[in-house]
């Protein structure tokens, strides 16, 4: 019998990715996100690669939409086995130019949309007593990073969220499910309708990722969803263990860095579009697929995921990534003081 899997943010990067490969296992997949023309051409990919698909356009902020969208699941595809929290909003500024309701607005769905979520699957799994929730969390959700005050407090919030549901269902000795993956820098279309108030172009922090490194990542946890999180790619492995061992010297680090590393050196195009609050597809009128424009400088592979995969081999490699990148922060910022 085909699983019936639900990812939210369906319609570009992460989310479209992941959706293929479920596709290309025979999977009922459902696809929620607020534009019309990705959704439309994310559910003819998944039945060309051999699913069945569902497109469900839902605002991830109102609960009542999303507990809809699990409904309608369920009525075309019966019970929903696998839910994948992915979709997001975020704002490029200082946080002193960002205004309340961008803050609320990216608050609600970027945090909220992963509690309305987890809220409507274990409504349905838990008097099954089976099913898993994959949460797609961030690195940033361990370690902030300046000018992203809005996505990084919502990350940071899923990762206490999710722990906490996870201790719940534990004391409840519930054969429900849930993981999260961490997820690196990724190519998706976001650097391009991301509302930004940057003078430049944003991008993303070099080593950068394809999304299909991040959605095989999210394939491998629902398939093994008892660990309580993956990490994907050495960055985001070097990040997180650099960050618990010189904290101080990150912050340090990353106020000379952090700034210029999220930016081109192309001007930010005036009027460009944002997503925050109506969905660029729906407004634009066409699709933007899995992919952004940092083609030419994605990995397409990550052996550190692979190898993250099994963690009695991985310990002694996590404990010379964090110090060398420790180690290579220091080193950095020495320089760049005695410049």
């Amino acid at each position: 019998m085909s699983p019936t899997v639900v990812i939210t943010g369906a319609s570009a990067g992460i989310g479209r990715a992941t959706a293929h490969l479920f596709a290309e296992r025979g999977a009922n997949v459902v696809l929620l996100a607020r534009g019309t023309a990705g959704l439309e051409a994310a559910a003819a990919e998944v039945e060309a690669l051999g699913g069945r698909a569902l497109a469900v356009p839902t605002d991830l902020a109102d609960h009542t939409q999303v507990e809809a969208a699990a409904q309608a699941a369920e009525e075309a595809f019966g019970p929903i086995d696998v839910w994948v929290n992915n979709g997001f909003v975020s704002v490029f500024a200082p946080f002193t130019e960002i205004e309340p309701d961008e803050y609320r607005r990216v608050t609600e769905v970027t945090y909220l949309g992963f509690v309305n979520g987890t809220r409507a699957a274990l409504h349905r799994m838990l008097p099954r007593n089976r099913g898993t929730i994959v949460q797609v969390g961030s690195a940033l959700g361990e370690r902030s990073v300046p000018l992203q005050s809005a996505y990084c407090g919502a990350k940071h919030a899923i990762n206490g969220f999710t722990s906490s549901v996870r201790t719940e269902l534990l004391h409840q000795g519930s054969s429900v499910s849930v993981t999260l993956v961490k997820m690196p820098a990724v190519n998706t279309p976001q650097f391009a309708w991301v509302l930004s108030r940057l003078p430049r172009h944003p991008q993303p922090v070099a080593p950068i990722y394809q999304p299909e490194v991040a959605a095989r990542a999210i394939l491998h946890a629902a398939e093994h969803p008892h660990r309580k999180q993956y990490s994907v790619g050495a960055s985001t492995i070097a990040t997180v263990l650099a960050n618990k061992l010189a904290p101080a010297l990150l912050d340090r680090y990353l106020a000379r860095t952090g700034f210029d590393s999220q930016q081109t050196d192309e001007p930010a195009p005036a009027n460009r579009p944002s997503n925050l609050w109506e969905p660029v597809d729906g407004k634009e009128g066409h699709d933007h697929g899995a992919h952004g424009t940092f083609d030419d400088h994605a990995a397409a592979h990550s052996p550190a995921t692979a190898l993250a995969r099994h963690p009695a081999s991985m310990a002694g490699a996590l404990l010379g990534v964090g110090l060398g990148a420790a180690a290579l922060a220091r080193a950095a910022l020495r320089r760049r003081e005695g410049c």
